[in-house]
């Protein structure tokens, strides 16, 4: 599933990372598959997801909620509530203004940066994952987001 505003409202200066673009409880309860959204998810965005992988460039309240599996990638800022309950999965946030802190986590949650000159030790192949699904995202919605932090190279999919 790929989601993006229409070719004439982003020529007419609409920016989509700044929109909402999708409404609440996008991928509830998903299962499989794959989502890329040009803009902003309302709230509950894979709220119960156990097995879906997806891009989005922000959330509202309670991203990723009871999620026991798949991998979300937020491209922006999040609401209150990330994480909470979240038992599985892996989710990435470019939070280039370090806006997010562990204290705004669930205990249960750990919070770290992807290092792009080491692999990690329980998930070797994490940085080629983040990769590649900002790149599809790319490819499949034109996002001015994942097409800014590719140009810039890994390092960017670190902050």
């Amino acid at each position: 599933l790929a989601v993006s505003p229409p070719a004439q409202s982003l020529k007419a200066g609409f920016v989509a990372e700044d929109n909402v673009i999708i409404g609440n409880t996008a991928l509830y309860g998903a299962t499989a598959g794959v989502c890329f959204v040009r803009g902003i998810a309302a709230e509950r965005f894979a709220v119960r997801n156990s097995g879906a992988w997806a891009v989005v460039e922000g959330t509202g309240d309670h991203c990723c909620e009871y999620m026991t599996g798949g991998r979300v990638v937020v491209l922006g800022p999040v609401g209150m509530n990330l994480a909470a309950g979240m038992s599985g999965g892996i989710t990435w946030i470019w939070d280039p203004e370090n806006k997010l802190t562990q204290d705004a986590l669930p205990s249960s949650v750990q919070m770290g940066k992807v290092d792009p000159q080491k692999a990690h030790g329980a998930y070797p192949t994490e940085l080629q994952d983040l990769e590649s699904l900002v790149r599809a995202h790319l490819e499949f919605t034109g996002s001015a987001v994942a097409e800014g932090l590719l140009k810039r190279g890994p390092q960017s999919l670190s902050e």
